[in-house]
């Protein structure tokens, strides 16, 4: 009874429909799936339908960008209420703001000499929440890059040449949003951001969990993240931060899984403060 509480689909930057995300995690074997794409809930509905078919949970999930002191810092929320208005208006609005931010992007880029067409951009993205993985996409599409990760690394990443910052709600705006519509506030990959000093803050905010459990971790993490989360009284979940086969190293849905005593655990966390103990994720 395993879960992967952190993929991604093609509702923001992932490769496959949540439908295919849905049937790869089933095919594992997993019992639970949180798609949480970026500051988006389109992927969750068709990942809800598709899991019921497939007899495999989906939880609705999202993934938030906030920024702290300069530094990208993510915060999952689980189990949320897809129909909060004030969450809706919100993502709308980041929504508006992602278009603008590839827009300026592609005209950097076609002011250095690539002939990008916005309107391809767009469509590799479809309904989804439109970013700088779809832009790398049209580029590899059009000859003008090898990979995605080339893309990033001479013009998309920060610093380069077509870069633009984005919108970014403090991380505490993130977590009291999440926990507004109903839902439980997860630090994510705390082992790439490196901002542990931020958790003690977060905590009287309402942060509720650690992503402990996460591919890019690096050495030793895991015990260091489960010490934090028993000081603090928080939730160590996990998930693969899966994004397609063959777009990055997290390859599969369950390449990094929890317990399901974790989806347990966020089930009676909802809407319930304070929480009601650590339950460390490990996979048997």
């Amino acid at each position: 009874m395993l879960a992967d509480l952190h993929v991604h689909t093609t509702a923001s930057d992932g490769a496959d429909s949540p439908e295919e995300v849905v049937f790869l995690a089933a095919s594992m074997g997993l019992a639970a799936l949180a798609v949480t794409d970026h500051d988006t809930l389109e992927g969750i509905q068709p990942a809800v339908e598709e899991g019921r078919r497939r007899g495999l949970e989906v939880l609705p999930a999202i993934e938030m960008g906030t920024e702290y002191k300069g530094r990208e810092v993510h915060v999952l929320g689980y189990s949320i209420d897809v129909t909060s208005g004030e969450l809706l208006a919100e993502l709308d609005f980041f929504r508006r703001t992602r278009l603008e931010r590839v827009s300026g992007m592609v005209r950097k880029l076609n002011r250095i000499g690539f002939g990008l067409a916005l309107r391809r951009v767009l469509e590799i993205a479809g309904t989804g929440s439109v970013g700088r993985p779809h832009i790398a996409r049209a580029m590899i599409e059009a000859g003008m890059a090898e990979s995605v990760e080339e893309a990033f690394d001479l013009y998309l990443g920060e610093g380069k040449p077509a870069f633009e910052p984005r919108l970014k709600y403090s991380p505490a705006r993130a977590v009291g949003l999440i926990r507004r519509a109903g839902g439980v506030a997860v630090l994510a990959h705390p082992g790439l951001t490196g901002a542990d000093e931020l958790i003690p803050s977060l905590v009287p905010e309402g942060l509720q969990g650690i992503e402990v459990y996460h591919p890019g971790n690096p050495p030793g993490a895991v015990e260091h993240y489960l010490g934090i989360c028993r000081k603090y009284g928080l939730l160590a979940t996990g998930g693969s931060d899966y994004h397609g086969s063959g777009s990055r190293k997290y390859d599969r849905p369950g390449a990094c899984a929890v317990s399901y005593r974790v989806v347990e655990q966020i089930k009676m966390l909802t809407g319930a403060d304070p929480a009601p103990g650590v339950v460390d994720g490990a996979p048997p």
